[in-house]
């Protein structure tokens, strides 16, 4: 057994009912205790990462140590990962995520996540390789401006344009996604020396932007010349079940095999974490 890496304080304030009520439910496998733990680590997560995503890894670090084969830990922690541009540690975890959970919801976190080991090709394969059709809005938007950084990292102006040309693409109607969606467009249109088509989008970014800052809790709105119309858990505890204390040898190999691509497949990556960062856990014992 190795010795237990010290975690980061957690102030008594923070609570498990501090983290959402879903993420809360993955936890019931876990004992009570440590599963009250884990939530709180998580909490501490999206209470720092948009302020301090150094401090939030470290609490995603602790969970993941803690509760290594739950996907939306796992998912934390690449999402911090790549707040503190750790990519090849964000692409490790985003795999094993996806292998966990069985989602694509996290595609265009791959995909930015090639992008930033320097391999914007590797990042429009992961990109092709899903099928768009099936993704949430949110999600499919997320994916097009991804793959249209990647194409500009290639230098395909024209092409990072088309990838953002989807039916999302509407200045008429906005969702939480359309400002960053209509400002991705206007951007490219401006590297193509598109200016007036550049600063309509621009100003659409903003009127959406302006028109969604009114209500959080929009499902649509409709922008038209500035004006908007508005359209239209309880928690379980965990269960203090036995934590498995036998390792699970193929989440762990494919763990490894996940380290082993991210690792080799360009060798200007950063090399992917091999200490205690990402382990799958044996009721809250460290395993690497």
């Amino acid at each position: 057994m190795r010795e237990r890496v010290p975690e980061p304080p957690l102030p008594e304030e923070i609570t498990p009912k501090d983290l959402h009520p879903a993420a809360r439910n993955e936890l019931k496998t876990l004992s009570k205790e440590n599963a009250e733990q884990v939530a709180r680590h998580l909490a501490m997560v999206a209470r720092l990462i948009d302020d301090e995503p150094a401090r939030a890894h470290e609490h995603a670090l602790a969970a993941s140590r803690r509760a290594g084969r739950i996907a939306v830990v796992r998912e934390t922690l690449a999402i911090t990962a790549y707040a503190t541009e750790d990519f090849a540690l964000a692409l490790r975890e985003l795999r094993t995520y996806r292998r966990i959970s069985g989602k694509d919801d996290q595609i265009a976190l791959i995909v930015d996540s090639e992008r930033g080991v320097g391999r914007p090709d590797r990042a429009l394969e992961e990109g092709r390789g899903v099928d768009r059709a099936a993704l949430t809005p949110d999600v499919r938007v997320a994916l097009a401006i991804a793959m249209s950084g990647a194409r500009l990292d290639r230098g395909e102006t024209e092409l990072a344009l088309g990838e953002l040309e989807i039916p999302e693409l509407n200045p008429d109607r906005a969702f939480e996604w359309s400002p960053a969606l209509f400002s991705a467009y206007a951007a490219v249109l401006e590297d193509l020396g598109r200016a007036d088509e550049s600063a309509f989008w621009n100003q659409r970014a903003e009127v959406a932007t302006s028109a969604l800052g009114l209500d959080g809790q929009f499902d649509e709105i409709f922008v038209e010349d500035g004006l908007v119309e508005d359209f239209d858990d309880d928690f379980e505890e965990p269960v203090d079940d036995a934590a498995d204390d036998t390792a699970d040898d193929a989440a762990d190999a494919a763990d490894a095999a996940d380290a082993a691509d991210t690792a080799s497949s360009d060798d200007n990556a950063e090399p992917v974490a091999s200490d205690d960062s990402a382990s799958d856990e044996t009721e809250g014992e460290p395993e690497r």
